[in-house]
């Protein structure tokens, strides 16, 4: 099949595309990377009438700290993170995961804000960025609004996000001293979407004391869920292996997988126990370098 008939359009600036959007209300769509719309206007199921493509607007693409935070734009493509040298010296946890989706063409082109926006749980990011206590950023008529990463996903591919406004900006507190953090997911072959996905970030006393946790996870549910029981589990804890495999547990019994293709729900609910083991082994070897 080929899409349905839509109009076309290229803003300049944020202003510009917000602007469109108001316009031409949720019959108008954002195209960034593409990397999700475009298959799925090939099969019809996503039908915009109006295609706003915010590909030539250089701003919304960087990567920096800045006040306190680590400051991704929107359209920030998944291999900028891959070669970001900051990324790979801070934050390896967000080079964990960005070199997991899919492969070099699609990383080339897909862009962290449309993996965020996009809303499947199935994508890796959120997972991540729920570990992180990640902000969207969401620009708008009114200006902009700071939404938690908590409360983004809504419900299956659907998030916070009103029909006029876009993902602009994603703000993540830098790091302290003493962090460290890693994503593990499970596939059927290299690049494809998770069966589960895992990902874990901590930051540790010098005495090796968990005063940090956070666990997102992948696939396990009708949105990407943070596991924040076991999370809160491990605060005070040092990060041995009974505490990492009880918090495993409690991952897995707040996991809300269903049988798929991909396999029962029981193997999903024990690989989320495994596949937290693992992240937060990772996560505690990186803090403690």
């Amino acid at each position: 099949m080929i899409p349905q008939s839509f109009e076309y359009f290229r803003p300049q600036s944020v202003r510009e595309a917000i602007t469109l959007l108001e316009q031409h209300g949720s019959g108008a769509k954002i195209l960034s990377g593409g990397q999700s719309l475009i298959p799925m206007m090939k099969v019809r199921i996503a039908r915009p009438e109006y295609l706003v493509d915010i590909n030539r607007i250089p701003e919304l693409r960087y990567v920096r700290e800045e006040d306190g935070y680590l400051k991704i734009g929107g359209l920030t493509r998944e291999s900028d993170l891959e070669y970001s040298e900051l990324i790979k010296s801070k934050y390896p946890i967000i080079l964990d995961t960005a070199a997991m989706i899919a492969d070099p063409q699609v990383r080339n082109m897909a862009t962290v804000g449309g993996n965020l926006a996009h809303g499947d749980p199935a994508n890796d990011h959120p997972a991540t960025m729920l570990a992180l206590r990640a902000e969207v950023i969401a620009s708008g008529p009114g200006g902009e609004r700071v939404i938690p990463i908590k409360d983004f996903f809504v419900s299956l591919f659907t998030t916070a996000l009103e029909h006029n406004e876009i993902l602009t900006e994603i703000r993540i507190p830098t790091l302290p001293a003493r962090s460290g953090g890693a994503y593990f997911k499970l596939e059927r072959k290299v690049g494809d979407f998770a069966t589960v996905g895992v990902a874990a970030q901590v930051t540790l006393e010098a005495s090796g004391i968990c005063i940090y946790a956070g666990i997102g996870l992948t696939n396990v549910g009708p949105t990407p869920l943070d596991v924040q029981r076991a999370s809160d589990f491990l605060n005070g804890k040092s990060l041995d292996e009974m505490s990492i495999k009880q918090a495993a547990r409690i991952a897995a019994d707040d996991a809300q997988p269903s049988s798929d293709l991909r396999g029962p729900a029981s193997y999903k609910t024990s690989m989320v126990r495994e596949l937290t083991i693992r992240a937060l082994v990772r996560a505690r070897e990186r803090a403690s370098r």
